[in-house]
């Protein structure tokens, strides 16, 4: 390296030391002193691996440099990359701390190129350069003629210069040169040391960050939900500000938007929805294929600009795009300094979890509208009216997976007699989506023909078996026939499905019809029995799958043995009231279910009219 000297500056000077520690001088020099000064700096050099703050550091390297012959001031200023003075420290006291002055006057380099790092510099106080030093002061108030310098880089493209005053008529060491470009290599390696460990800290906060983000988008399903838990935990960790918007039908939409400032919630959330923004900005900017940085004049015109009530330092703008389709936008915003924002590809990353999140929740959403479409063409449309009793019927899709569930119910008028039914495919799929067609459609046209309830299960099982599926099916009918005083004789049969009740006019609940019976479609020779009941004015029967009955709480309980309870918990309800209370009283129970539920329930009419209810769509 071709070092150039100052114009007064003598030739000889000391090169840059190596980052290393430089081996122990003092046995080979002569010089007591050199011993001490060895001992010392390598003592800055076991300091330095540890120390947490330059600052600290310094001090005592400032007392190192006092300690030396002829030195009466020690001084380090550091310089922005323009070459303006940010601060000084400066000490020409042993055992002292040293001062430090903000943004002290001076700018010898302003305009000019700094100087090389390690690079020695010495001068007197009578030339040029030093006049138009920020140390100018210090030196000359402390009694120094001379001085000798060392320049160190910083991080951020800033650097440093350390600098010794030297009186009149001392002489100095002969290696004060060296010395002082000694000092500067540990003050470098312990600032790239501390710069190093910070940005490794860094770089694991945003990974946490990125971690804890993405179990954040995976908790829920629902798209706004998760983008809104996003845009809170971003702030401030990421910037002062996130928004977000999803690509609707009209256009970009806001559907998320956080603020440091509880205070400025409201307006940052009107700038986000700033039409300018909106409609012109944010579709140029998502067509990009990489994030936008604006800053400076980037933002005038924009809800961020100076003149906004949310003028922002800078606005990063990355699309959301997963397979291929733009989902929508994430904007930060920031009050920091432009050069502190987060790295471009950690914005990138967090852009592409949120929006394969978005994509997930999206194509889940899709995915169950079309199971619930399809699980409804399985089910009645609508209920049918039947003088003397009032009907209603409640389905919960349950399943995560978002497969076609088996369960189903059927309320059939007949010629003489009136059926209910309820009954449940096992496993879930397009297969028993197939049988649950045909065991409903089979049962129903049976019982238009008043078919009685054990014999319509004995056919039912008989067209299983043809179909040679592997798979069973439970059920349960209920047939009744109205007798003159409003009452209605039931006839009941139960294969393998879960008991129906019967919640009495007087709130009481008791067992309809018997337990068991072989499952549908397993063995050929098929024989079922029948009980029969009688429901009264004010009784209401219900019907349901095992969705309800083994709902299971975390403890491990199941809802059956708090069925009759909840059940009666309902007394006095409509039937819409019941089927929903009990569906509701299941769920709440076991936290969600990964079953579906199906429940039906039949009251007879009051008094001695019998009462005719509208048409009820199943719900």
């Amino acid at each position: 390296m071709t070092r150039q000297q100052p114009p007064d500056e003598p030739a000889g000077t000391a090169p840059r030391s190596d980052d290393a520690p430089p081996p122990p001088r003092a046995a080979r020099s002569g010089h007591p002193a050199d011993g001490d000064w060895s001992a010392g700096l390598h003592r800055m050099w076991r300091l330095a691996q540890t120390s947490t703050d330059v600052t600290a550091l310094s001090e005592q390297l400032y007392d190192l440099l006092l300690g030396q012959p002829g030195v009466v001031v020690v001084s380090g200023t550091r310089f922005a990359p323009s070459g303006a003075a940010l601060y000084m420290r400066s000490s020409s006291r042993l055992d002292t701390r040293p001062e430090r002055v903000l943004a002290p006057p001076g700018d010898a380099w302003k305009g000019g190129p700094a100087p090389v790092p390690g690079l020695v510099r010495k001068f007197t106080l009578r030339s040029e350069h030093a006049r138009a030093r920020p140390e100018y002061g210090v030196w000359r108030a402390a009694g120094a003629v001379r001085v000798v310098e060392c320049a160190l880089a910083l991080e951020e493209d800033d650097w440093a210069v350390v600098s010794v005053g030297l009186a009149a008529g001392r002489s100095a060491p002969a290696r004060l040169g060296l010395r002082v470009a000694q000092v500067c290599d540990v003050v470098a390696a312990c600032n790239d040391r501390i710069v190093q460990e910070r940005e490794n800290a860094r770089v694991q906060a945003r990974d946490a960050l990125l971690a804890e983000a993405s179990l954040q988008m995976d908790a829920s399903l629902e798209v706004e939900e998760t983008l809104q838990r996003v845009a809170r935990m971003t702030v401030p960790a990421v910037a002062e500000g996130c928004l977000v918007h999803l690509c609707r039908p009209g256009g970009l939409a806001l559907v998320a938007s956080a603020h440091l400032a509880a205070g400025a919630q409201r307006r940052f959330t009107a700038a986000g929805e700033d039409g300018n923004w909106v409609d012109d900005v944010l579709p140029k900017l998502s067509a990009l294929r990489e994030g936008t940085v604006l800053s400076g004049g980037e933002l005038a015109g924009t809800p961020f600009g100076p003149a906004s009530e949310v003028a922002a330092r800078a606005v990063t703008v990355n699309p959301l795009r997963a397979r291929g389709r733009l989902l929508g936008t994430v904007t930060f915003v920031y009050e920091r300094d432009p050069s502190r924002l987060p790295p471009p590809l950690f914005l990138a990353d967090l852009a592409l979890r949120a929006a394969l999140a978005i994509d997930n929740a999206t194509l889940y959403e899709e995915r169950r509208q079309h199971v619930v479409s399809l699980q409804q063409h399985l089910l009645p449309a609508v209920l049918p009216t039947v003088p003397g009793v009032e009907l209603a019927a409640a389905y919960e899709v349950g399943d995560a997976a978002l497969e076609v569930g088996g369960d189903f119910y059927d309320a059939v008028p007949g010629r003489h007699s009136f059926s209910l039914l309820v009954g449940d495919v096992c496993g879930r799929g397009a297969e028993a989506a197939a049988l649950t067609g045909l065991a409903r459609h089979t049962l129903r046209t049976l019982l238009e023909d008043d078919l009685p309830p054990a014999a319509a299960l004995t056919r039912l099982n008989r067209a299983l078996r043809t179909a040679a599926s592997q798979k069973f099916v439970t059920g349960v009918v209920l047939s009744l026939v109205p007798a003159p005083d409003g009452a209605f004789a039931a006839r009941i049969a139960n294969a393998g499905h879960p008991q129906a009740l019967v919640l009495r006019a007087d709130g009481t609940v008791a067992p309809l019809g018997g337990t068991g019976g072989l499952l549908l479609g397993v063995v050929d020779d098929y024989e079922l029995a029948e009980t029969t009941d009688v429901l009264r004015p004010g009784d209401t029967a219900v019907l349901l799958t095992d969705g309800i009955t083994e709902s299971r709480s975390p403890d491990g309980a199941f809802f059956e043995d708090r069925l009759s309870a909840a059940l009666g918990a309902l007394a006095g309800l409509p039937p819409a009231g019941v089927v929903t209370g009990l569906a509701r009283a299941a769920i709440g129970f076991g936290r969600g279910s990964a079953d579906d539920m199906a429940v039906l329930a039949m009251r007879v009419a009051s008094g001695t009219e019998p009462d005719r209810n509208e048409e009820g769509e199943a719900s």
